[in-house]
């Protein structure tokens, strides 16, 4: 992907980092700050187990890692993005919407609506059966706000929602999970690839609306990852170890197009709301080059069966390795909880060809005085 404008001079940006950094972990603003989920399985953090669905992360070996060694319905060995961006944050995780402990009080840290299976589209992960898709997410969010409007009144609760941190992940399943599903899906036979690809860029941008017409002033929102190199694509779809050429394809013209339009968006709004992370780089770095970061390689699974474990589901039955750390990937879709918390990283402090218009870090700094 070609790399983004600078948007600011070196020196402001290494300054603005700096001092943002120099206040990573301070109970100050920024851990005040109420933070918001939406999107797939990469960041549900336990949704779905309240549902009757397949797609689901409550049995073990998921959450071996995680700080109670407990599945947690995070697609994680341990912890997920939005744990390490709750971190970093300086507050504790936000609670999934339909968890029965997200009430009084803990409302006002913020709360996760992601559904692992869901889509841009509402056709995608039809075979999930019941997931919450991004209308419902949306419509949540709205209750969400209602039950805060009955602790501390509307207008604080206007001011908690405008001052958030927001984060929304969708994307890929739209083509793993819809238009790739099945040889001659109904989507790919409306569409040819660049068509769709135009099609669901154009309906996300009516979630962006909306999430700003509910009160998001602060929205990141990620591309996809490299789809055609995760380690199910590799077994079932690549050739010899090498990534699926058109998943990759779709991916290669999803991300521009996100950007372009992110960019048109906050042209529109007049302020920049939504901000560009390039996740498929992120993955890409640690995909291309996996010693770099430490990992033994990224074309195998943790938690799998078959070629690169790719295959089928990760359950107790399936091979798990020994170290969860020198494997870019926990499951045959789904990053490990050390691949998390280095894309996380380069939200928090990445240059222009990662975050746009400017990363984590800078938000923080630039709105510690707002809110």
């Amino acid at each position: 992907m070609a790399s983004f404008p600078i948007i600011m001079s070196y020196v402001v940006w290494s300054l603005v980092t700096v001092l943002a950094f120099s206040s990573f972990n301070l109970k100050g603003a920024e851990a005040a700050r109420a933070f918001f989920v939406f999107g797939d399985s990469l960041v549900d953090n336990g949704n779905n187990n309240y549902l009757v669905t397949t797609a689901r992360a409550d049995a073990p070996p998921y959450g071996i890692d995680y700080p109670t060694h407990t599945p947690t319905g995070r697609f994680s060995n341990g912890l997920n993005i939005p744990d390490f961006i709750s971190e970093a944050l300086g507050s504790e995780p936000t609670l999934p919407y339909l968890s029965p402990e997200l009430d009084g009080e803990k409302l006002l840290v913020g709360a996760n609506f992601a559904s692992a299976g869901i889509g841009v589209l509402v056709d995608t992960g039809i075979q999930f059966i019941n997931i919450i898709r991004m209308p419902r997410q949306l419509e949540y969010f709205q209750q969400y706000q209602q039950r805060v409007s009955a602790l501390i009144g509307e207008e604080e609760t206007r001011k908690l929602v405008n001052g958030a941190l927001v984060l929304i992940t969708c994307g890929g399943n739209d083509f793993v999970n819809n238009y790739f599903l099945v040889p001659n899906s109904a989507r790919s036979r409306q569409f040819a690839l660049p068509d769709y690809v135009t099609y669901v860029i154009s309906e996300y941008k009516k979630i962006l609306q909306r999430l700003y017409d509910l009160g998001a002033r602060r929205v990141l929102v990620t591309g996809t990852g490299p789809l055609g190199c995760v380690p199910a694509e590799l077994a079932t779809r690549g050739r010899n170890g090498e990534c699926s050429e058109e998943l990759q394809s779709a991916s290669s013209l999803y991300n521009p197009q996100l950007v372009e339009m992110i960019t048109q968006l906050n042209n529109e709004l007049g302020s920049d709301v939504f901000v560009a992370a390039n996740t498929h780089l992120m993955h890409d770095d640690f995909v291309t080059n996996p010693q770099a970061y430490g990992f033994v390689t990224s074309k195998v699974a943790c938690c799998g069966q078959g070629p690169f474990n790719g295959v089928g589901l990760c359950t107790a039955a399936s091979n798990l390795c020994p170290d969860r750390d020198t494997l870019a990937f926990w499951d045959p879709f789904h990053p490990s909880e050390k691949a998390n918390r280095l894309i996380v990283q380069q939200i928090m402090t990445g240059a222009s060809n990662y975050m746009k218009p400017f990363n984590l870090s800078t938000i923080l700094a630039l709105d510690s005085n707002k809110y």
